[in-house]
């Protein structure tokens, strides 16, 4: 079988053990590979984490891809099917960590900007893309930092294509053109330690945080609007006491998270939160730790010139949606005006037996390859 140049640069990616901070040469593949259409590279490396920032051309507009080199771990290798860094075809499916989530939009995204080039040299504007290799660890080292660094010497980005992996049933049927908020806390209730037999010596933490609890888990923080659904908390983890069951513990500790709508700040959300537990009177801290703002492209250039490459090459009439978790796309966004994300599909990323349909990633390519003629060609 010969394979086609997207699905043997997707195999490359893959066949290296990028673990979440580490590269493992994957962005030098791709600027060797896109050296000779002549795209600059420059490395940008923060702390653990290298980033890699690559160019054709300095006017506008300029269209980015953007994505990440790296994968989370493996989990146990003998609960593969194949192994995870040995990408492997088989009934159809090509297999490997990174496979959908998202070496393979790297590779795609890569081979439609040499094609683009080969065909259309004269472009408009300019094409670059934008790869970290820290977007499954902390984050902190990685987008972030490159989109601050371009900010700082005045680079504007036009339409931005992050490459996560947005399909549910069928390549395109989802395109995501913005992002819920993301806010986490870390609450700490204080009581008084004592024996279970003696309770008006002590202070239940559990017992006092019950109704304020109840009543955060029953708030309506807002009703969403047209783009986004309405804000949500989760309690993910509570814990007190000391493991025996004669001891009414003397601190209640718990996180949450909002994932929040463009209806409601930050801001807001802290001060609501804080309102309630001071109505019942509780002896707290609350630490909050802001993971990114909501973003959101409305239609537009870039969503419209996506919906079209997507019907021309599939027939799917593509849905926006901004459901989901936090992508890098939040960083982006600050500076530039259209964010997407539009990749493979999604249904087993971060999974044992990771895989998408080989015969999704030329589509795939053929998808960012009319984007860029649409926003890059004049007609």
């Amino acid at each position: 079988m010969t394979m086609s140049a997207v699905v043997d640069l997707a195999c490359q990616l893959i066949a290296r053990a990028s673990v979440t901070p580490e590269d493992a040469g994957c962005q030098d593949l791709i600027a060797n590979f896109l050296a000779p259409q002549g795209f600059q590279a420059e490395s940008m490396l923060f702390a653990d984490t290298k980033n890699l920032w690559l160019r054709r051309g300095q006017t506008s507009p300029v269209l980015v891809f953007a994505g990440h080199t790296d994968v989370v771990p493996t989990g146990d290798p003998q609960a593969w099917t194949h192994p995870p860094f040995t990408p492997t075809i088989a009934n159809g499916q090509l297999y490997g960590r990174g496979a959908a989530d998202m070496k393979s939009s790297v590779a795609a995204f890569a081979v439609a900007a040499q094609e683009f080039v080969q065909q259309f040299p004269e472009h408009q504007g300019s094409i670059a893309m934008l790869l970290t290799s820290d977007e499954e660890g902390p984050a902190t080292h990685g987008t972030v930092k490159v989109c601050e660094t371009l900010q700082a010497r005045g680079e504007t980005l036009d339409f931005c294509i992050v490459g996560e992996p947005t399909s549910s049933q069928t390549l395109g049927d989802v395109v995501k053109n913005g992002r819920r908020g993301s806010l986490n806390g870390k609450l700490t209730i204080q009581g008084v330690q004592g024996h279970v037999a003696y309770p008006h010596l002590a202070k239940n933490p559990i017992h006092l945080a019950l109704k304020a609890l109840d009543e955060l888990v029953h708030t309506e923080w807002d009703q969403g609007n047209q783009y986004f659904p309405a804000t949500t908390l989760q309690i993910s983890n509570i814990h007190a006491g000391t493991g025996a069951t004669n001891v009414v513990p003397g601190s209640l500790e718990l996180l949450f998270n909002f994932r929040f709508s463009s209806e409601v700040s930050a801001e807001q959300l802290q001060q609501r939160v804080a309102s309630v537990l001071e109505q019942h009177a509780l002896d707290y801290t609350i630490d909050w730790t802001l993971s990114g703002e909501p973003f959101l492209t409305p239609k537009g250039r870039l969503s419209e010139a996506a919906s079209a490459a997507i019907y021309e090459q599939t027939g799917t009439q593509t849905e926006l949606s901004t459901t989901g978790g936090t992508s890098d796309g939040r960083f982006i966004a600050k500076l530039c005006p259209e964010v997407i994300e539009l990749g493979p599909l999604n249904a087993t990323i971060h999974q044992v037996d990771e895989h998408i349909p080989v015969d999704s990633l030329e589509p795939l390519k053929n998808i960012y390859f009319s984007i860029l003629k649409k926003l890059l060609v004049t007609a």
